[in-house]
């Protein structure tokens, strides 16, 4: 009974498989997956992995390589078999790496050639591609696949590491039918498509890329291309050629495209859907990327990885007079405001964001701690503080853990930020509180220039736009802000470095 009331993440693959064959599922350097042979090489690789690898269900594999086809296929196969899957950050190295490979316990490493070097030793590893007797060979020749125990939708298929920006990351137990549920919930609030021509650019080990476009567009049966990264020139040969038309970006590639010399210049009116999120859009990089494309229909998404991870969105419809909005709760997602002690706030007051949704996680791997702070009172605590209007829109103001205390006042990094971002000169900037002697913690602001200013031109900006107390007390200039692979800006390792 349980096996016949389940769904589950690869079951999405297997569905569209039937409804459209011989649609083209992926398109990936030159390679070309129809639905059928897309499902077919996950039943394959699963029996791979089952087979050559001795693994059992339940069993963690993790996943440490670039975006590809490949990818795509080892983390289908890890769910149709059974195992849990670890998605690793490719730029992580040394103590952090092995941080992951050790907490999450993983029996195996999919990775790829010029990245198996970095592996700690002793850890057994398969080739995902570009190496004689990868997992990709491997498909060259079809296995029929019977799982030891068909995955059910309680069991978990992921464990998706946090971002690790205030603290060690933790890993986000995911079941198949919370991810499940979270696609729903994507489809219906981002009105995902067969008809759409998505390109997926960012890394795949990151949730957002894989669970909020990738697989649910697999869901609806779009094609679907993966690039390595998101090269700007790569993406408008795509749009002009008619290959692409749906796009999603964090700020950060957003405003590298904006700034992009051939931006101007080349036809991006085949572009019909923006996605943002990851990180907040700062209001002023926003209304220049609607002023220049006009008809461009933009989405902003926001979540967590704890919630599969899309919990909010903005449509293109409700931007109007709300532009730093992340929107309202998606089908599946119940969202409350509320103060230190759980009570409801008024609407219009800052307090943490709490969920309940079918999407949420199970709780943290291995740490029972954790979990219970912040799965309490029948909720999940996100630590996002935020503000809710009558209508039910939320605006984020900041992380509960980034909000400055400044001589006794709270001060918002976020609304900083935006003041600073209608200065001209300035490029990119994230504030944080520092320790200081008099104001408990000083308001400062780190900022990558694009033009010609100082630190007292700065401050006195900023004071035209905010009250005094909210100015930064002091400006500092970088080449570049640290930031992880979804393009959030690593305020902790900022804080650590400036104190």
């Amino acid at each position: 009974m349980t096996g016949v009331r389940s769904s589950t993440v690869d079951g999405v693959l297997t569905r569209s498989a039937r409804r459209t064959p011989d649609r083209t599922a992926v398109r990936y350097a030159g390679r070309a997956w129809t639905y059928r042979s897309l499902d077919a090489a996950v039943s394959t690789a699963a029996a791979v992995l089952a087979e050559e690898h001795g693994l059992a269900p339940g069993d963690r594999v993790a996943a440490y390589a670039h975006n590809s086809d490949a990818y795509l296929i080892g983390f289908l196969a890890c769910a149709r078999a059974g195992f849990v899957h670890v998605p690793v950050n490719q730029n992580l190295t040394g103590d952090d790496l092995s941080y992951l490979l050790d907490q999450s316990g993983s029996s195996l490493v999919l990775t790829d050639p010029d990245l198996a070097a970095r592996l700690p030793a002793g850890l057994p590893v398969r080739e995902l591609r570009d190496a004689p007797g990868s997992l990709l060979d491997a498909l060259e020749t079809d296995r029929v696949f019977t799982p030891r125990r068909p995955p059910a939708s309680d069991d978990l298929v992921q464990l998706l590491y946090t971002s690790g920006t205030t603290a060690l990351p933790k890993g986000a137990m995911m079941t198949h039918g919370a991810l499940v549920h979270e696609y729903v919930s994507a489809i219906t609030a981002l009105g995902l498509s067969a008809n759409d021509r998505p390109v997926h650019s960012l890394p795949l080990y990151h949730s957002a890329q894989m669970h909020v476009f990738l697989l649910p567009y697999l869901a609806v049966g779009a094609e679907n291309t993966i690039l390595d990264a998101p090269d700007a020139a790569t993406i408008f040969d795509l749009v002009e050629a008619g290959a692409a038309d749906s796009l999603f970006a964090p700020p950060t590639v957003w405003i590298g495209l904006a700034n992009h010399p051939e931006f101007a210049a080349r036809d991006l009116t085949g572009l019909r859907k923006a996605f943002y999120g990851a990180s907040i859009m700062p209001v002023p990089v926003l209304e220049r990327l609607r002023e220049h494309l006009p008809r461009l229909a933009f989405f902003n998404c926001f979540g967590q990885s704890e919630i599969g991870p899309l919990a909010t969105v903005l449509g293109p419809d409700e931007h109007e007079g709300r532009m730093d909005s992340c929107g309202r709760p998606v089908l599946f997602v119940e969202a409350r405001v509320v103060d230190e002690k759980g009570e409801d706030v008024p609407d219009g007051t800052a307090g943490e964001v709490v969920y309940r949704s079918p999407q949420l996680c199970s709780g943290y791997w291995d740490k029972p701690e954790e979990t219970a702070a912040a799965f309490r009172d029948g909720w999940f605590h996100s630590g996002d503080l935020a503000v809710r209007d009558a209508e039910g829109f939320l605006t984020v103001v900041d992380r509960v853990k980034d909000v400055i205390n400044s001589g006794g006042v709270l001060v918002a990094s976020r609304q900083v930020e935006d003041a600073l971002y209608t200065h001209p000169a300035v490029a990119e900037t994230a504030v944080v509180g520092l320790p200081d002697d008099r104001w408990i913690e000083a308001v400062t602001a780190v900022v990558v220039l694009r033009g010609e200013a100082d630190e007292g031109e700065l401050i006195a900006h900023a004071r035209q736009k905010l009250p005094a107390f909210k100015a930064p007390k002091r400006v500092v200039f970088v080449e570049a802000l640290p930031r992880n692979a979804s393009g959030k800006i690593l305020k902790r390792r900022l804080r650590d470095e400036l104190s």
